[in-house]
């Protein structure tokens, strides 16, 4: 019996976190939507055709980026769930992608991850100081995510100008 009761104390919180980022990597998927625009706008019409969709990305409806697990997908600054995205352009224009967790005690996330953040960043042949999509860059865009750490990015050779906020434990394997 204590023998079991060990294995449970040790299974279940790891179980536990299993759940939650299987929760969490519905942002992955949301951000794939957003990430497709600014790859195919980049293709298209190059940095300008980027600002153009983020600029238009971030005014569409609310309604239409959320879901049980994700409160909001902004592109060039942290959204916060429920709320309109924050104006495109920002001062600084490298076009990242946040995507914000939605977490209440109904969808089974723990509250405190409530408006933490997935950031997505584009890199184009590392053109540029950071690898930031410049008006010369040709080629398709690679994106490095990121949550509280970049590890797996770097690892890649890929640059974060973004940071995201989600504990690194909770986010999916290409965000740690």
């Amino acid at each position: 019996v204590a023998i079991i009761g060990i294995l449970a104390a040790v299974a279940l919180p790891a179980y536990q976190d299993y759940t939650i980022r299987a929760k969490v990597s519905e942002a992955v998927i949301a951000g794939s939507s957003a990430k497709a625009v600014l790859s195919e706008a980049f293709q298209s019409g190059g940095v300008g055709g980027m600002t153009a969709a983020a600029t238009a990305f971030n005014v569409t409806p609310i309604a239409e980026k959320t879901s049980k697990y994700v409160g909001n997908v902004c592109m060039g600054a942290v959204g916060v769930t429920g709320t309109i995205c924050p104006v495109f352009p920002p001062a600084a224009v490298n076009w990242p992608i946040f995507v914000t967790i939605n977490a209440t005690a109904a969808n089974g996330i723990p509250t405190g991850l409530l408006n933490q953040v997935l950031a997505f960043s584009p890199n184009v042949n590392n053109a540029g100081a950071v690898g930031v999509p410049v008006a010369a860059s040709v080629g398709a865009i690679d994106w490095a995510c990121s949550s509280a750490t970049n590890a797996t990015a770097t690892a890649r050779g890929l640059n974060v100008v973004a940071g995201g906020t989600l504990l690194a434990k909770y986010a999916p394997s290409e965000c740690r």
